[in-house]
């Protein structure tokens, strides 16, 4: 093994080092995702860089285990392919080692960043079914609570109701919501 890397220089063994120590943390980082043993999945970017005001610890973020390692890698390797395969120089190499470095830092940016846009909390807030319509699905009594069915946001939900004016309404008629009172909706027949 010691063979191999006989003819190599400084340079070119600090650029191995830094693809080995690179590849190796992404490959790591890669296997405890899979496992889900993986806790740093913001991929040190949150919300959008594109704004005014910016975290003032954007720059730790952009220092995660994700960037730091795929920067490593790829300064390796491409620093290493360009000074042993291409024969640019040393200059050439460092420059074109550190872009490629900072070119992968910036794609693993942008991926999480988009994998973060992604999300959806998912809440509905009862307050936003106002002139929403449905069905009483369990009877409301008179001067009682029932249930209703809604097409609430394109979901079908059952959300606790009373009548507006205290009426009793039957399972199947039709109604509208046009208050919400602690959670239980106030409805009124559609006629």
């Amino acid at each position: 093994m010691v063979k191999a890397f006989a003819d190599f220089n400084g340079l070119e063994i600090f650029f191995l080092i830094c693809a080995i120590i690179g590849g190796f943390f992404v490959l790591f980082k890669l296997v405890m995702q899979f496992i889900g043993g993986d806790a740093d999945t913001d991929g040190g970017l949150s919300g959008d860089l594109d704004t005014e005001h910016v975290d003032s610890d954007v720059g730790f973020r952009l220092l995660s285990m994700h960037g730091l390692s795929a920067f490593f890698m790829m300064f390796g390797l491409v620093g290493l392919a360009f000074y042993r395969q291409s024969q640019v120089g040393v200059i050439i190499s460092i420059v074109g080692a550190l872009t490629a470095g900072m070119l992968a830092v910036w794609v693993i940016g942008k991926l999480f960043q988009g994998a973060t846009r992604l999300q959806s909390s998912g809440t509905l807030k009862t307050a936003d079914a106002v002139g929403s319509t449905g069905t009483v699905y369990l009877t409301i009594p008179a001067k009682g609570t029932g249930m209703v069915s809604l097409n609430f946001r394109n979901r079908l939900r059952e959300f606790d109701a009373t009548e507006r004016n205290g009426a009793e309404v039957a399972t199947g008629t039709p109604v509208r919501v046009v208050d919400v009172k602690a959670n239980i909706l106030v409805v009124e027949i559609i006629n």
